[in-house]
């Protein structure tokens, strides 16, 4: 099976409890999962949070709204996703994806899968080597055995908060996959890390989710470019 690890914490440096701010009457977490529920290739997701007290409204809000959460260690995330996966036998491939992206594209996730697969690869991204997608639209996606190999050997700190660089920095044992989109929009900011990218968030709902929950990445883009007030 396909699992999605949705990484998240309240303790961001520059927006603090930015995965609960509401966006259009939901937390912003809340509307990113509803669009990555519209994907055809996951077939679950859990939250991977902190056991930091700080994180506790976040596993609070996940049991009632009846969203799996999984709490581990705040600053060494690749030993927390290994740790979930010990209990999460049946998930053969893993998606890596961040809070902070509430603009996530389903299509982009269900076409990154599909090249993994027909590659055959260890590991992908729509990321590197080089970017062309919006920033917020970022994911990976790995074989669990190849997750779990760099949750055992990673010394690295950088590695160990990042989760995926083991992987990709070892090209000559990883065999390693992209997917890109031309023309680029890799000039695009679409993750929330600050105030202005969060209200920039707020009027792509208020202006299109009303007419069309399911709007997609074109719709965003078509939106920015006719709407002045629009761009952060």
């Amino acid at each position: 099976m396909n699992l999605a690890i949705l990484q998240a914490r309240m303790s961001s440096t520059r927006l603090p409890g930015k995965v609960l701010a509401p966006v259009l009457g939901q937390p912003m977490i809340a509307r990113q999962i509803e669009r990555l529920r519209r994907s055809r290739r996951l077939d679950d997701l859990v939250v991977a949070t902190s056991l930091d007290p700080s994180d506790d409204p976040l596993a609070a809000w996940g049991e009632g709204a009846g969203v799996s959460v999984f709490r581990g260690d705040l600053h060494d995330v690749l030993g927390r996703f290994c740790a979930l996966l010990e209990g999460r036998p049946e998930a053969g491939t893993v998606l890596r994806l961040t809070a902070d992206c509430p603009l996530a594209d389903p299509g982009v996730i269900d076409a990154l899968v599909q090249r993994f697969e027909a590659e055959g690869a260890d590991y992908a991204n729509n990321v590197t080597p080089d970017r062309t997608f919006q920033h917020g639209l970022d994911a990976e996606v790995m074989r669990r055995d190849v997750l779990l190999a760099a949750g055992r050997e990673a010394r690295d700190a950088y590695e160990r908060e990042h989760v995926t660089p083991f992987i990709y920095r070892h090209p000559e044992r990883f065999r390693l996959a992209s997917l890109t989109r031309s023309p680029s929009l890799a000039h695009l900011r679409w993750t929330v890390d600050l105030p202005e990218d969060l209200a920039f968030v707020r009027r792509v709902y208020e202006r299109l989710y009303p007419s069309n929950p399911a709007f997609s990445s074109d719709d965003v883009v078509a939106l920015a470019e006719n709407s002045a007030p629009i761009p952060p």
